[in-house]
């Protein structure tokens, strides 16, 4: 019962990651469930749903059919629609009642591939896990299938601008409230060209030239996967990290230039050897693993704070982390924790977690893949000078 949660809410499923990792690709992706689990995903999950159109249907699994285990009218409901609809691929996502029925996802999407001559994925994703499994595999099996490993990185030539592709970019880490805009803009700044963005704002040509950049750019754990394959496919370099405020900003863009230059992948810049002390109540940062981490640093060097622990109640790699922090924080954690807390940085929803009488105060960060639309009007820009700014606004209130 320890990963039951009665007071917080959970984060966006797998299967959801799936379809927003492939949503702007040109897909067909079909979730296999009952008739109106979707609005879960369009409502909550998906803020391009409204101007942005993209294939991504439901099964409409019945009861009968997942007694009976009828997997033939999948198939044939799918191979309908993509004659009508001509997507640039299948993808098949799944969910906890396909899960215990034991559908064989890859088994269909063969069966599908060759009566459609459509290129085609199974994901045998199951709502137990997070949005961070289901973008890393979905990437991972685009750029596997798709991207050709005869391309090499373009040779870097002196005044012109390093061209670089940025990982693990979608709304629900980074919603559509301006942080890419800006993060574009501070690469063209820089003297960096993007070369593709995996997987929001990128034509499919772009996403299929990746393997032409002198460096990727690793935005979230969700693009980890991909980053490591792009390494071995390319031989191309990678480094972590979002740029928050001017110290990380400055560093991260030199990494970037060294790593371009050298071929070699640095260190994560954010995980620090030695856990972070400090006199005094220790604070708590809510959230994906680089996205935290980043924060944290950004807190640590540019404001002076101490005493920041992360925890963590998504995948990721625990590699990522420091002495300290926690992964995998369950809801019992954060009540063990946050009665003893200075700041709690993370989702308005972690509100109802922290004791009135505790004197913890929340600084409120919307997260898309927490509390869906229902704070995005909050979600603040931190990318670059931003940071500083939505600091000191934040630490007067």
């Amino acid at each position: 019962m320890k990963q039951v949660c009665s007071v917080l809410s959970t984060y966006t499923a797998d299967v959801s990651g799936v379809c927003s990792a492939l949503y702007e690709m040109g897909g067909m992706t079909i979730m296999h469930d009952a008739s109106g689990c979707n609005s879960t995903y369009n409502t909550h999950d998906e803020p391009r749903w409204y101007h942005t159109p993209s294939m991504v249907y439901i099964s409409a699994l019945s009861e009968m059919e997942a007694v009976l285990g009828d997997e033939h009218k999948l198939i044939e409901d799918v191979c309908r629609a993509a004659e009508e609809l001509h997507p640039r691929f299948i993808a098949l996502a799944g969910t906890p009642i396909p899960m215990m029925m034991g559908t064989d996802f890859q088994g269909i999407a063969r069966a599908i591939e060759r009566k459609t001559g459509i290129p085609a994925f199974g994901f045998a994703t199951n709502g137990m896990h997070s949005y961070i499994s289901g973008v890393s595999m979905a990437l991972e099996k685009v750029a596997e299938r798709f991207c050709d490993p005869s391309i090499r990185p373009e040779l870097w030539k002196p005044g012109e601008k390093i061209s670089v592709n940025l990982l693990g970019v979608t709304p629900l880490d980074f919603s559509v409230t301006g942080n890419l805009e800006v993060l574009e803009t501070l690469c063209e700044e820089q003297g960096f060209r993007v070369q593709s963005c995996w997987a929001m704002g990128s034509s499919w040509e772009e996403l299929m030239e990746c393997g032409k950049a002198q460096v990727n750019w690793v935005l979230s754990s969700a693009g980890l996967s991909l980053a490591k394959l792009l390494q071995a496919r390319y031989g191309t370099p990678y480094v972590l990290g979002i740029p928050m405020g001017k110290d990380l900003t400055e560093k991260l863009f030199e990494e970037l230039r060294q790593a371009a230059a050298s071929g070699e992948t640095p260190a994560f810049l954010c995980r620090e050897e030695e856990e972070t002390e400090g006199e005094g109540k220790p604070s708590y940062i809510i959230g994906e693993p680089i996205w935290a981490a980043s924060l944290r640093y950004a807190l640590k060097h540019t404001q002076g704070m101490k005493n920041l622990h992360i925890l963590t109640p998504l995948e990721g790699d625990a590699s990522l982390l420091q002495k300290g922090d926690l992964a995998n924080a369950e809801e019992d954690d954060c009540f063990a924790c946050f009665p003893k807390a200075e700041y709690i940085f993370g989702d308005p929803l972690y509100q109802w977690a922290i004791p009135k009488d505790s004197g913890a105060k929340l600084i409120r960060l919307p997260h898309e893949g927490c509390s869906g639309r229902m704070f995005r009007g909050e979600i603040p820009v931190l990318i670059g000078h931003y940071f500083e700014n939505w600091f000191y606004k934040e630490m007067q209130k």
